[in-house]
C-alpha cells in the first residue's frame, strides 16, 4: 500500500523565511549601492539612468516570461538554483571593469572624510602638506591611504608643522584629536600660498577635471593622433558605459527569474496544504534581512581604507558581501519547498487581470498612480546616495537610511488595517504621495551627512501605507483567484515600466540641471497628482460588484435548480448582508 506524503508546513515556512531573509540581505548589500559604484567608475547621471532603466525594463519583460517557462516545464528548482549561482558570477563581473581614471575612484572618499571639519568639497584640492618628508602631500592623496576613522585620530597641527625629516608614518601615529579651526586655517593659508605661486609663474598642480575623467594613457594617445581631449573623454566614457551596460544587463537576465519563480512555487505549495495565511506576512523577513545587511555592510565599508590595494576600491566589498550571502541563499534553496502543479492553466491570468483593471475606472486610476509613484521612486533611489555623498555622508549613513525606512514600514504594518479603515483607501493613497513629496523636498535641502536619517521614517507612509491601499483596491476589483495577478500588474507598472522611465528621465534632469532640481520637480509632480487623484476618484462612479457565489450556484444545477433555491443559498445571503453594511 502506498503511503501518503507528509507535509511539514512549519518546516516549510521556516525554510522559506530563511531563504527570503538571506536573499534580500544579499540584494541589499549591492543593489542600493549600485548607482554609487557607477559614479565611482566615472559615469555621469544620464548614463547611469540609462543603465538603471535598462535593468528595470529587462526585469519587466523577462521575469514573468521565465517564470512561465519554469512552471510549464516543472523546472522551478533548477531555475532557482541556476539563477542564484550565475548571479554571483555576474555581480562580481562588474569588478573587472576598470574606471575611467584612478582618480575617479578616490575622488569622493575625501568628502566624507573631511565633512566633520566643515570643509568645502574643493578643499581636498587646495590643502598642501609640503612638509611631510620633503614631498607634496595633498589631502586627496593622503585620504586615499587611510580610512576616515584613522583620519579622525590624526593631529592636523602635527602634520602641518612636521619637519623635513618627518615621515608620513610619524604623522599618522599622532593620536591627538584634530581641530576644526586649525584645518580651516591651514586650508586657507595653503590655498593662498598656492595662488601666490601660480601668479608668479610657478607650475600649476595638475588637477583639471578633464584629466580626472580619462585615463592618462588614453589622453596622451589621443593627443598624439591629433584628437581633441574632449573627444578622448567622450570616447573613453562611452566605452566604459557599454561595458557596464552589458554587465548589468547580463546580471539582470540571470537574476530576474528568481523572485517570480520562488514566489509562485511558495504560494502554490502553501495553497496546496491550505496554509496561505502565512504568505501575507512573508515580506517582513525579507525587510529584516535587507535592513540588517545594508546597515552592516555600510558600517564595514565606511571603516575601510579608500583603496584596499592599488587596483581595488573599498566599494568592491559590497559585491563580495553580495556573493557570500547569495551563496548561503543557494544552499538554502536546495531545501526550499516547491509544489509541482500538474494542472495546466487554460487562461492567461495576466491578460485577464489587465481586462479587469481596464473595465474599472477606479482601478485604472490606481494603476496610473502606481506608474507615477514607481517613476518618482526610481529617480529618488537612483540618486539619493549621490546627494548624500555630496553632503559628506559615508556608506554607514547610507545603510542606516535604508534600515530606518524598512523598520518603519514593518512597525506601521501592524496598524495597516486600522489606517485603511480610518483614512480610507483613496485617502491613504493621497497621504502616501504627499509624504513622498515631503521627502523629495527635504532631500533637496540636505545640509549634513546625517540629515537624511530623520525623514526616512516617512517611508512607512510613502511606500508602505500607499501600497497597502493599492493592494486593497486590487482585491476589490479582482474575481476569485485573480488577486495576485492584479497585484502583479500593478507592481509591473510601478517597479518595471514606471521605474524604467523614471530612471531615464531622472538621469536626464540630474545631468542637465542638478539633483536639487530633480527632487523639487518630483515633489511638485507628486503634489499635483495627489490632488488630481482625489478629485478624479470622487467623480468616478462606483461599479456594482458581481456576486460570484450566485454565479457559481447558477453553474451547479445540482445544488440549486431554481431562482428560489438560489436566493435561499446561505452564502448568497451572507454576501448580500456584507455588501449592504460595507461602505468605502
Amino acid at each position: 500500500m502506498r503511503r501518503n506524503k507528509q507535509w511539514d508546513v512549519n518546516k516549510a515556512m521556516l525554510l522559506s523565511r530563511l531563504f527570503q531573509f538571506l536573499h534580500c540581505a544579499g540584494k541589499a548589500c549591492a543593489i542600493p549601492f549600485l548607482t554609487l559604484y557607477l559614479r565611482h567608475l566615472g559615469l555621469t547621471a544620464s548614463l547611469t539612468g540609462i543603465i538603471m532603466g535598462t535593468k528595470h525594463f529587462i526585469n519587466l519583460a523577462w521575469a514573468p516570461l521565465s517564470g512561465y517557462f519554469a512552471k510549464h516545464y516543472n523546472k522551478r528548482r533548477v531555475v532557482i538554483l541556476s539563477s542564484l549561482l550565475c548571479s554571483i558570477g555576474a555581480g562580481l563581473l562588474l569588478l573587472l571593469i576598470p574606471p575611467a581614471d584612478k582618480a575617479t575612484m578616490t575622488r569622493y572618499c575625501n568628502i566624507s572624510a573631511f565633512a566633520g571639519f566643515g570643509l568645502p568639497k574643493t578643499a581636498e584640492d587646495t590643502i598642501n602638506y609640503s612638509q611631510l618628508g620633503n614631498t607634496t602631500m595633498t589631502v586627496h592623496a593622503f585620504t586615499t591611504l587611510i580610512s576616515p576613522t584613522a583620519l579622525s585620530k590624526i593631529n592636523t597641527k602635527h602634520i602641518a608643522t612636521a619637519g623635513a625629516g618627518q615621515t608620513l608614518n610619524d604623522a599618522i601615529l599622532a593620536t591627538a584629536a584634530a581641530s576644526k579651526h586649525e584645518v580651516k586655517r591651514i586650508a586657507h593659508r595653503q590655498s593662498h600660498r598656492e595662488n601666490h605661486k601660480n601668479e608668479e609663474g610657478a607650475d600649476i598642480p595638475d588637477n583639471s577635471d578633464s584629466k580626472r575623467s580619462v585615463r592618462s594613457g588614453s589622453l596622451k594617445t589621443g593627443s598624439a593622433h591629433g584628437q581633441k581631449p574632449t573627444d578622448v573623454v567622450l570616447e573613453v566614457q562611452h566605452q566604459l558605459f557599454f561595458l557596464v551596460l552589458m554587465a548589468v544587463a547580463l546580471w539582470e537576465v540571470l537574476a530576474a527569474p528568481l523572485e517570480w519563480t520562488v514566489d509562485d512555487g511558495l504560494y502554490e505549495y502553501l495553497d496546496f496544504v491550505d496554509a496561505t495565511d502565512g504568505y501575507s506576512q512573508h515580506w517582513i523577513w525579507g525587510y529584516l534581512g535587507a535592513a540588517c545587511s545594508a546597515c552592516g555592510v555600510g558600517l564595514l565599508v565606511s571603516n575601510l581604507d579608500c583603496l584596499l590595494n592599488v587596483h581595488i576600491h573599498r566599494s568592491a566589498v559590497h559585491f563580495y558581501s553580495y556573493a557570500i550571502l547569495i551563496t548561503l541563499t543557494l544552499l538554502t534553496g536546495t531545501f526550499l519547498p516547491i509544489h509541482v502543479n500538474r494542472k495546466r492553466e487554460q487562461t492567461n491570468k495576466v491578460l485577464k487581470a489587465l481586462h479587469l483593471i481596464s473595465n474599472d475606472g477606479r482601478a485604472t486610476l490606481c494603476a496610473l498612480t502606481a506608474f507615477i509613484v514607481g517613476a518618482v521612486g526610481s529617480a529618488i533611489e537612483n540618486y539619493l546616495f549621490w546627494q548624500m555623498q555630496d553632503k559628506g555622508s559615508s556608506e554607514f549613513y547610507m545603510g542606516a537610511s535604508i534600515a530606518i525606512k524598512l523598520f518603519a514600514e514593518i512597525l506601521l504594518s501592524f496598524f495597516s488595517d486600522k489606517i485603511l479603515k480610518t483614512v480610507g483607501q483613496s485617502g491613504t493613497v493621497a497621504l502616501g504621495m504627499l509624504c513622498m513629496a515631503v521627502q523629495c523636498l527635504y532631500y533637496s535641502f540636505l545640509w549634513s551627512p546625517w540629515s537624511v536619517l530623520p525623514i526616512q521614517s516617512l517611508n512607512a507612509f510613502s511606500n508602505g501605507a500607499l501600497w497597502w491601499a493599492l493592494n486593497a483596491h486590487c482585491e476589490d476589483v479582482s474575481t476569485p483567484g485573480m488577486e495576485r495577478s492584479v497585484q502583479r500588474v500593478f507592481q509591473a507598472l510601478s517597479l518595471g515600466l514606471g521605474a524604467g522611465i523614471g530612471s531615464l528621465a531622472g538621469g536626464f534632469i540630474a545631468s542637465r540641471f542638478s539633483l536639487e532640481v530633480l527632487y523639487r520637480a518630483a515633489a511638485v509632480v507628486l503634489v499635483i497628482w495627489s490632488v488630481a487623484f482625489l478629485i478624479v476618484q470622487s467623480r468616478i462612479p462606483r461599479q456594482k460588484k458581481v456576486n460570484y457565489s450566485q454565479l457559481l450556484a447558477a453553474d451547479n444545477s445540482d445544488l440549486s435548480d431554481t431562482e428560489t433555491d438560489q436566493e435561499r443559498d446561505w452564502l448568497v445571503k451572507a454576501m448580500k448582508d456584507e455588501k449592504e453594511n460595507n461602505s468605502w
